[in-house]
């Protein structure tokens, strides 16, 4: 059964999906998870799909629309933060322990791509959350960084322009805009034809998501942002799910290498980046793997 939710973060009215078990009895207790999905995306996207999945396993789920995206508060629209979203991402933490049903004891984390970066910041300094899991986590560094977004000088023009934007916006409310993907503007946030998961009606490209707006103030905070240090300070459960061909294969092998936790796990499979987004194959795997991890823990 799926719910829509509100609840406060920071003084702004965050929306959200919730998930409980086919079989939900509001005499039991069950652990909840809440999951997060990648930059610019929404709670119908891959957030909501693996909600879905894991409530069918015995969980109470949350995939939420953080400030600034869909249907939550905040402006600008469409700004990726790292703080803001690590801020949101606590919040709804906040919101699950007095969920009816919620065993606040047992409150997990799943993140695929992006969120896991700012997850995994969050389980290392918030003690209610008592393990993590990670699906093609984007977990970038300043020489990824560079790897990626075309070199030391491409990355201090966005990011001089991303200032420029915020002062703009300050002074004047207004909010410079390009494309959060595309297959002809270079400038967009995403370039190319290998974004199928992005332009695909029949997957990520859906009404709630936009595909033409990415705030430009939201470089600076992205191309900055590096959570690879937080490994080491991760003393809590982690599951890190993974393969050769999704995003930074060897930025995750280190991360879990650095990881001082014993009860870590690192499921090492096949599949693409977007795969592991809404492919059936990839969710349903990483769904088993996460709900045998954190059962254990129950």
């Amino acid at each position: 059964m799926v719910q829509a939710v509100q609840f406060n973060s920071d003084g702004l009215i965050l929306a959200g999906n919730l998930y409980t078990p086919d079989d939900f009895d509001f005499d039991k207790k069950y652990p909840a998870i809440l999951v997060g999905g990648s930059w610019t995306t929404v709670k119908e996207q891959m957030s909501g799909l693996y909600a879905e999945e894991l409530a069918k396993q015995g969980f109470i789920t949350l995939a939420i629309d953080p400030r600034y995206f869909g249907e939550s508060e905040g402006q600008p629209r469409f700004w990726e933060s790292p703080t803001a979203k690590t801020a949101d991402f606590k919040n709804a933490i906040t919101y699950l322990q007095t969920v009816e049903g919620v065993d606040p004891d047992h409150l997990f984390l799943v993140s695929v791509c992006a969120s896991s970066g700012y997850m995994v910041n969050l389980a290392a300094e918030d003690e209610r959350v008592k393990a993590l899991a990670t699906v093609a986590a984007w977990l970038h560094d300043a020489e990824s960084v560079e790897a990626i977004y075309g070199g030391a000088e491409a990355i201090k023009t966005k990011i001089s322009q991303a200032q420029a934007a915020k002062k703009k916006f300050a002074e004047t409310g207004e909010v410079d805009y390009i494309p959060a993907i595309s297959t002809t503007d270079k400038d967009a946030a995403m370039f190319g034809e290998e974004f199928d998961y992005y332009l695909n009606s029949d997957r990520g490209a859906i009404p709630e998501w936009s595909a033409d707006k990415f705030a430009v103030m939201s470089w600076e905070g992205w191309l900055t942002f590096d959570p690879m240090p937080t490994a080491k300070h991760l003393h809590l459960p982690v599951l890190m799910i993974h393969s050769d061909e999704a995003v930074l294969p060897d930025n995750a092998k280190r991360f879990f290498k650095d990881i001082p936790n014993t009860n870590k796990d690192l499921l090492w499979t096949k599949g693409t980046q977007m795969d592991f987004y809404d492919q059936p194959k990839q969710v349903s795997e990483a769904a088993a793997a996460i709900t045998d991890f954190f059962q254990k823990l129950h």
